[in-house]
C-alpha cells in the first residue's frame, strides 16, 4: 500500500465542472441542430446515442487531457484538443454501433451535421469561459497576491510570466531573500522589489498578508528549501516549489507520475497522445493529395532519370529515424554514385557526380518527392529535423552537442532549418549546429500550426533554389 503522504493528485476545481457542463450542452445542443436540420425531430434513439457519445467523451477527454489546466496555454491548444477528442469519441461511438449492429433511426446526414456541429459548439462554449475568466482576473476579482522566496534568474522570470498572463489571477506582492542586497541580482522595476527576509516572509504568512508562496531556490540548495518550509509550516500559505530546470537544456517536458511518484521529462517526444494523433493524420491527408497531384509528373522524372544515366531510378540511402532508428530515405537518383557508408561526402556546388540532370532535381528539390511514400508508410513527416545520412549522424554527434536529440522526433522532407536558410551542404561545424539549434526550436515550440508555416514557407524557399547543389 503506497504512503498517502508520497501522493500527489491533480486539483479538480469549480472550473472542471464548469467545463464539462459546457462539453455536455455542447454535444446535446449539436445533436439538437443536427436532428432539426435533417428535417426530423429529435427520439428516444438519439437521446441514447447523446447519453453514450457523453460517456466515451469524458473517457477518452481523461487521456487527451481536455480538463487540465489550460491557463496560459494558447486557445488554439485547447480547442484542437477538444476537437480531437470529439472526433474520437464520435468515431468510437460509431465503431460500438457497428459492433453491436445498432439501427439507429437518423440518416449520414444527420451525424455528419452532428460531428461538424458539436466542434463548432464546443469551441464557442470554450471561447467564452476564457474570455469571461480573463476579463474577470485582470478586472482584480478573485486575484491572488504571491510571494516568490529566493532572487535569482528563475524567480525574475517566474515574475515576468505572472506579468504576461493576468489571466492567472496572480500579481507578485514581494520578493524575499536572506541574502544582504549587494549580492542579489537587479529587479526590473515592472516586477516588483525585494521586500525583506524570510522572517519577514514568515510573519506576513501568520498575519494573512500572503496567501500563497513559491520557492524558486535552486534543487541543489535542499536544506536551505527545507528551512524555508519548516519555518512556513506554521502559517497557513500555500506553499510551491519551482523546479530549477534552467540548469538543463529542455528540449521538451511535462509532468506525469508513476504510482503518485511524479517525474518531469527533460528530453521528450512532444508527439504523444493527440497531438501525435493529429499530426500523424494531417501527414497521411497532405500525403495521400501531394502523391495524387504529383503522380505523373513522377512518372516523367523517373524515366527521365532512366535515360539520361546508368543505374536505378531511385536511391534509397540509410538514416536516422524516430528514436535514432533506422530507416531506409527514398529519393529519385540525382548522382551517378550511390553512396550508402561509413563514408558519405556532401552534395557541394558544381559537383562532379551529378548526372546530366541531377542538378537540376537536387536545385528544384524534385529528387525528394519519393519521400513522400516514407511519411505514408510513417517513417517520416512532411515537416521535422531533415534526416542526415548514418555516416553523418556519427561524425556530428561527437562534435555537437545534443545532437541526437533532435531524432525525438519523426525526420520530415522539410524543417524549420530549411526555411531558416539553413539548407544545403554544410561545410563547417557552425552550419550544422545552426540547423541543429534549429531543430531543437522546431521541437519545442511544435504545433499544428507551425507545420503548416513551414510547409506554405518551404514553396518560397525551393522556388528561390538557395543553397541547393
Amino acid at each position: 500500500m503506497s504512503n498517502p503522504l508520497r501522493q500527489i493528485q491533480h486539483k479538480s476545481t469549480l472550473l472542471d465542472g464548469l467545463y464539462r457542463v459546457a462539453d455536455a450542452a455542447a454535444i446535446i445542443v449539436g445533436m439538437i441542430l443536427a436532428v432539426m436540420w435533417s428535417g426530423g425531430t429529435p427520439v428516444g434513439d438519439h437521446q441514447l446515442a447523446v447519453a453514450a457519445a457523453l460517456a466515451i467523451f469524458y473517457v477518452v477527454a481523461e487521456f487527451t487531457g481536455v480538463y487540465r489546466n489550460w491557463r496560459g496555454v494558447s486557445t488554439e491548444r485547447e480547442v484542437w484538443c477538444g476537437a480531437m477528442t470529439w472526433a474520437v469519441s464520435l468515431a468510437l461511438l460509431v465503431l460500438l454501433a457497428t459492433v453491436f449492429r445498432y439501427d439507429h433511426p437518423f440518416n449520414r446526414y444527420t451525424l455528419v451535421s452532428w460531428f461538424l456541429i458539436t466542434p463548432l459548439l464546443l469551441t464557442v462554449s470554450r471561447m467564452i469561459i476564457r474570455t469571461v475568466l480573463r476579463w474577470m482576473l485582470a478586472s482584480g476579482m478573485n486575484q491572488h497576491g504571491v510571494a516568490i522566496v529566493g532572487v535569482n534568474e528563475l524567480s525574475i522570470q517566474l515574475a515576468q510570466n505572472i506579468k504576461d498572463t493576468p489571466d492567472l489571477g496572480m500579481r507578485v506582492a514581494g520578493f524575499y531573500d536572506d541574502r544582504p542586497s549587494e549580492r542579489l541580482p537587479e529587479i526590473p522595476d515592472s516586477l516588483g522589489a525585494c521586500v525583506g527576509n524570510l522572517h519577514d516572509l514568515v510573519e506576513a504568512a501568520k498575519r494573512g498578508d500572503v496567501h500563497r508562496i513559491y520557492i524558486t531556490f535552486p534543487m541543489r540548495a535542499e536544506s536551505r528549501i527545507r528551512n524555508v518550509l519548516n519555518h512556513l509550516g506554521d502559517t497557513t500559505a500555500s506553499v510551491y516549489i519551482v523546479p530549477d530546470f534552467f540548469v538543463f537544456e529542455i528540449l521538451h517536458s511535462r509532468w506525469s507520475d508513476i504510482r503518485g511518484l511524479p517525474v518531469v521529462s527533460v528530453y521528450e517526444n512532444p508527439l504523444l497522445g493527440v497531438d501525435g494523433v493529429l499530426k500523424r493524420v494531417s501527414d497521411i491527408i497532405l500525403a495521400s493529395l501531394a502523391l495524387l497531384l504529383l503522380s505523373i509528373p513522377m512518372a516523367l522524372v523517373a524515366l527521365a532519370v532512366k535515360l539520361t544515366s546508368k543505374g536505378p531510378v531511385f536511391f534509397r540511402q540509410r538514416r536516422y529515424g524516430l528514436d535514432g532508428q533506422e530507416i531506409l530515405v527514398w529519393k529519385f537518383r540525382s548522382m551517378t554514385v550511390c553512396e550508402d557508408g561509413p563514408n558519405v561526402k556532401q552534395a557541394q556546388k558544381n559537383d562532379s557526380r551529378l548526372t546530366p540532370i541531377g542538378g537540376f532535381l537536387r536545385k528544384s528539390s524534385i529528387d525528394e518527392l519519393p519521400q513522400l511514400f516514407n511519411v505514408l508508410s510513417g517513417t517520416m513527416s512532411l515537416v521535422g529535423p531533415r534526416p542526415h545520412a548514418s555516416a553523418h549522424n556519427e561524425q556530428y554527434r561527437k562534435l555537437i552537442h545534443h545532437y541526437m536529440l533532435r531524432h525525438k522526433v519523426k525526420p520530415g522532407i522539410t524543417g524549420l532549418a530549411q526555411v531558416r536558410g539553413w539548407r544545403g551542404e554544410t561545410d563547417t561545424v557552425e552550419k550544422m549546429e545552426r540547423r541543429v539549434q534549429c531543430d531543437h526550436e522546431y521541437i519545442r515550440t511544435w504545433s499544428i500550426w507551425l507545420d503548416l508555416r513551414i510547409l506554405f514557407e518551404t514553396v518560397w524557399v525551393v522556388l528561390g533554389r538557395k543553397n541547393a547543389y
